[in-house]
């Protein structure tokens, strides 16, 4: 019996990488797809010689097919705010346009199809915590639209290709995850707490640190995306770990786990940064079985090694004459 096929759009970046190996060592044929604008070679080094495994670098807001594939993981756009505040339109444009192309694929060879949507379509919520029927606080003009309009609308569009095209969809929210290959310098908690912790460098805080997020473990958050995969559910579904924690409570199990002396230092509340950000699972609890096992002191620990040897590898490049 052959193998199935898997198309991972995204595939160089964080999350993506981490799918294809789960897919990989679920037995499926994988094609990971990356203009990498923000995806990296480096995270797919490991699978270079995987026979299961293939490399596109190609930017899928043009149309694109790479042969006949069994489901589409539509996992590519800017997701950290330094990334898509750089790189807005190509945020706007892999949203809209790069969407309705990984539906295309889908639709041409009745793929299955899963979207990574975020916690960020809820905005800066005034329900808490979220659940899947809340419609959001969204400042639609706002700096960081580029991105939570961009899921947004890749969410209408997915939900209309079911509507009008009757392809099997699937779209997940994802509130913060964190663990290895995440970009050092890519402004979100969990990096720039540990790159500064290491450094021995100040950690900012924005704000008073009140504000709260949810971190859920990356290998947490890829066995709810194959949960979701395998299973009928085609309505958005929560998937990220409903332990909520605020950025002070993070920076200091950053300083414990790291050992570090920093000291934390406060700056100014960004623009539309949401104050409040935990998800209800319960649809993910009772649809899929799944809630998250690894707790935040306890994923720092296991992400500690990476954080550690991309701190050396970033300071052994900058200090090259």
């Amino acid at each position: 019996m052959s193998r199935q096929r898997a198309l991972v759009t995204g595939g160089a970046g964080f999350l993506g990488s981490h799918l294809c190996d789960a897919l990989i060592t679920e037995g499926w044929n994988v094609v990971a797809v990356d203009n990498l604008i923000t995806g990296r070679r480096g995270n797919l080094d490991h699978l270079r010689n995987e026979p299961a495994f293939e490399f596109v670098e190609k930017d899928i807001c043009r149309p694109f097919d790479v042969g006949k594939v069994d489901y589409v993981f539509h996992f590519a756009s800017p997701a950290s705010p330094v990334d898509y505040m750089q790189h807005g339109i190509a945020t706007l444009q892999v949203g809209s346009l790069g969407t309705f192309h990984a539906l295309d694929v889908a639709r041409t060879y009745g793929a299955k199809y899963l979207v990574s949507s975020t916690s960020e379509c809820y905005g800066d919520p005034l329900e808490h915590p979220q659940k899947e029927t809340y419609w959001g606080n969204v400042n639609s003009i706002g700096p960081r639209s580029v991105y939570d309009e961009a899921k947004r609308f890749t969410e209408a569009v997915t939900m209309a290709y079911r509507r009008y095209h009757k392809v099997d969809t699937r779209i997940v929210r994802i509130f913060n995850t964190y663990g290895p290959r995440m970009q050092l310098n890519d402004g979100r908690v969990v990096p720039n707490f540990m790159k500064q912790a290491l450094r021995g460098e100040d950690l900012t805080v924005y704000g008073d640190g009140s504000q709260t997020r949810s971190f859920c473990y990356v290998s947490d958050e890829i066995d709810g995306f194959m949960r979701l995969a395998k299973s009928d559910e085609y309505l958005p579904v929560n998937i990220g770990n409903p332990n909520e924690f605020t950025i002070l409570n993070c920076a200091e199990r950053v300083l414990k786990v790291t050992g570090s002396k920093s000291r934390i230092r406060y700056e100014p509340l960004p623009q539309d940064d949401p104050k409040q950000r935990r998800p209800d699972i319960t649809k993910a609890r009772t649809l899929l079985g799944w809630e998250p096992r690894i707790d935040l002191e306890i994923g720092l620990q296991m992400s500690l090694e990476y954080f550690r040897k991309a701190v050396i590898e970033e300071t052994a490049v900058r200090d090259i004459p």
